[in-house]
């Protein structure tokens, strides 16, 4: 696969496996995240749904992407993560198939957001799960926060209220 220009050039499945190209998402304010139902930060899905519901009218989707890169935090197939986030979050965002976030198999979504020459301000690796990407309408990375940082923490809202401007 060529080497991605643009945020929108990129594909990715969602759970029912319907191909789906990030440039339907262009004019959004995107929330890109790495999740995984049996890991410490798991309850930010709490969150991430609240920041959903609170300003999705508004042009924010969240999109999640579970992944099992860390101690295998993330065992389950599509339809058990999804009947878990339903279940145990009421998620409503769009969630996609489970990918890869690093090393040889990195999902291609995950190589522009952690590479370089894509996405110099906020590129490196993946640590862990629940790290999050604030993607500008027109398709920039404008943000990184660490799996630690809440998506309810103020200096996020701040920047997701920022970029819905």
């Amino acid at each position: 696969m060529l080497e991605a220009k643009s945020i929108y050039d990129i594909q990715v499945s969602a759970m029912n496996g319907e191909v789906i190209k990030l440039e339907e998402y262009r004019g959004q304010v995107l929330m890109i995240v790495n999740t995984a139902s049996k890991c410490g930060f798991t309850n930010q899905y709490d969150d991430l749904q609240q920041l959903y519901t609170q300003y999705g009218e508004q042009g924010l989707t969240i999109l999640g992407f579970p992944a099992n890169n860390f101690l295998h935090q993330e065992p389950g197939n599509n339809d058990q993560i999804m009947q878990f986030c339903r279940l145990n979050y009421g998620v409503s965002f769009p969630m996609f198939e489970k990918i890869s976030v690093r090393g040889k198999d990195i999902h291609p979504l995950y190589k522009y957001l952690t590479q370089k020459d894509s996405n110099p301000g906020f590129s490196g690796k993946i640590t862990w799960n629940f790290t999050k990407f604030l993607i500008s309408r027109e398709g920039k990375v404008i943000a990184r926060y660490a799996p630690n940082v809440k998506p309810s923490a103020d200096s996020v809202v701040k920047d997701i209220e920022k970029a819905l401007k």
